[in-house]
């Protein structure tokens, strides 16, 4: 039997909204990190994960990445995901 395609949404701490789909996956969790690479340039990385052991997992090669990589800083974000039945963006 195909799993139920539904639309994931996360909304980080400073207001980004992120939907996802439609999916079958099963994520729980979003993580985004902003790294910070000097002059006022940022990049911005991101996905989503199934579980938050395996999003908080992320930030062990996050601290290996920024020194390889010379980021002044990151930020690093985690934030559930909530889901619906359909798009988010169509209901606006």
């Amino acid at each position: 039997m195909a799993r139920r395609k539904r639309y994931l949404t996360a909304v980080l701490a400073d207001g980004t909204v992120k939907t996802i789909g439609p999916t079958a996956a099963p994520f729980t969790h979003y993580w985004r990190i902003v790294a910070h690479l000097g002059g006022g340039r940022t990049d911005i990385f991101w996905g989503h994960a199934k579980s938050l052991k395996e999003a908080t997992g992320k930030r062990i090669a996050l601290e290996e990445a920024a020194r390889q990589r010379g980021w002044e800083r990151y930020d690093f974000d985690i934030v559930p995901v909530t889901e619906s039945a359909q798009d988010p963006a169509r209901d606006a």
